[in-house]
């Protein structure tokens, strides 16, 4: 029998996978005079990528709403009363079994080494980490990977696509968010529990949670903190893309755009 956390989890994902079909199916009709908009890659100016640019806008608008009335109250609520250890074992539980999707992704993208510390990474905090509430990994040295079947078909050569802001789960675009609501969903432990809604909500408001000090820094950077969030989302996954290795003209375009958005 289907459980009310399974459908709950079911229309929300397949509400999203149908906006993403709608800016999908409308691409397609777009005129294709301009190569700079129909063929996106990773390498291409941020002004050319937010095509939906009025329905993201939207979308974030709503997504600043549900923060503002709902989300970021509980996450107050819940860092004043959660110790600092709990509050540590529960980030840890969360990217202990982020490791498990780090290892698959850098397999697939060639890298037996960075897999094989991702897998004992997995290894040791589940066992000595008492379920990964304790990161022994990183304190015995082995290094923390952030990967994701997006960045894995990055990777193989499947372009970016358009920038899309999604309902509830923020910046993307269409092949980051695609990848992240199937082979990333599959990959995650908690989606085969029948509590897996309550593991995304705890694991979500943990992450809410600990932006509180990067919130205040990147309340003075814009006035347009919608073009100033795509700018820096979009440069930052160009850098997880490249395992750190951002290209320093681009960066310093970044750097030149952003300063120019403080101008307006």
């Amino acid at each position: 029998m289907v459980s009310f956390n399974q459908v709950i989890t079911q229309v929300v994902t397949k509400s999203v996978l149908f906006l993403m079909l709608s800016i999908f199916l409308t691409a397609c009709s777009q005129s294709k005079s301009s190569n700079s908009t129909s063929e996106i890659d990773d390498n291409v100016s941020v002004s050319n990528v937010d095509r939906f640019e009025s329905v993201n806008r939207r979308v974030y608008k709503f997504n600043g709403g549900l923060d503002k009335y709902l989300v970021k109250p509980v996450a107050t609520a819940y860092k004043a009363v959660t110790p600092e250890i709990v509050d540590k074992g529960v980030s840890n539980f969360f990217s202990n079994l982020g490791d498990v999707g780090n290892a698959v992704n850098n397999l697939l993208q060639f890298k037996p080494g960075p897999a094989l510390i991702d897998t004992n990474r997995v290894l040791f905090n589940s066992t000595i980490g008492i379920g990964g509430l304790i990161d022994v990994a990183s304190a015995l040295g082995m290094e923390k990977h952030d990967e994701d079947f997006g960045q894995t078909l990055a990777h193989w050569g499947v372009k970016s696509g358009p920038y899309v802001m999604l309902p509830f789960l923020g910046p993307s675009t269409v092949r980051d968010a695609t990848a992240k609501l199937t082979v990333d969903n599959l990959a995650n432990p908690t989606h085969y529990h029948d509590e897996s809604l309550a593991f995304f909500a705890l694991k979500k408001l943990d992450q809410r949670a600990d932006l509180f000090a990067d919130e205040e820094a990147f309340k003075d950077i814009s006035d347009d903190k919608y073009s100033a969030l795509r700018d820096l989302w979009l440069q930052r996954r160009a850098s997880l893309i490249r395992d750190g290795k951002v290209d320093e003209k681009e960066q310093s375009d970044l750097i030149d755009e952003l300063e120019s958005l403080d101008d307006e």
